[in-house]
């Protein structure tokens, strides 16, 4: 389901005042027997107007683009983390997913961690393993992040199917050298530089503290 644009009726308007003023002056000059030169002078001021609303609006439609789509990602909301995680752990994993899912166009996050998943919240996709494919291996070789602005024109979407079947968007933050957060957003272009910089950012935090716990994760039965 997309969501209406709100500033559609907003950036038409311009259009539609322009060419009803046109019209009028149009039918106006027809309808008139006999033209006087200060109406011929009220006329050409009229036409410029309306040009001028006109082209208002074009640039109208740059300067306000349209919001990209959003839908209702498929799946059921949770909130999952692995059982065997130490309480500062858990705690930080449960923070920082919240600050993510409440303050960017995050609905679904994974974060894996040295071959493991740790968490799951959001809406959930159907698969709860995360097999590395080479979007992820790369991002986690070059410790570089990606982001997926329109997930359905790449062709290695297919590697995220532990996110919702209709992501729109996708960020792979690397976690230190090993693992990564992965983000799934409702909509296309959804992220801001901003946005980008907020989640590197919490994946840093994230990363100063697993590496305090790096040891466990290699033994426990995550």
């Amino acid at each position: 389901m997309t969501k209406p644009d709100q500033n559609y009726v907003l950036r038409q308007l311009p259009f539609v005042v322009g060419g009803l003023g046109g019209v009028l002056l149009v039918l106006n000059r027809l309808l008139t027997p006999q033209l006087t030169d200060s109406q011929a002078r009220s006329d050409v001021l009229g036409v410029i107007l309306s040009a001028v609303l006109i082209l208002t609006g074009l640039l109208w439609q740059q300067v306000q683009p349209r919001s990209p789509d959003a839908v209702d990602l498929v799946g059921e909301e949770g909130f999952e983390l692995a059982p065997a995680l130490p309480t500062e752990v858990k705690t930080e994993l449960a923070w920082a997913s919240h600050l993510l899912l409440t303050n960017t166009a995050t609905r679904s996050l994974v974060v894996f961690y040295q071959g493991k998943v740790l968490l799951r919240r959001g809406i959930l996709g159907n698969n709860p393993e995360v097999k590395p494919g080479a979007i992820l291996q790369r991002v986690q070789q070059k410790q570089k992040a990606v982001y997926l602005v329109n997930l359905k024109i790449y062709p290695g979407r297919i590697e995220f199917d532990y996110l919702p079947e209709n992501t729109q968007g996708v960020i792979c933050q690397p976690i230190g050298n090993q693992g990564a957060l992965i983000l799934g957003a409702n909509a296309p272009r959804s992220y801001t530089k901003q946005d980008e910089n907020w989640v590197e950012g919490i994946a840093d935090k994230l990363a100063n503290t697993l590496s305090q716990y790096r040891n466990d994760f290699a033994a426990a039965d995550l």
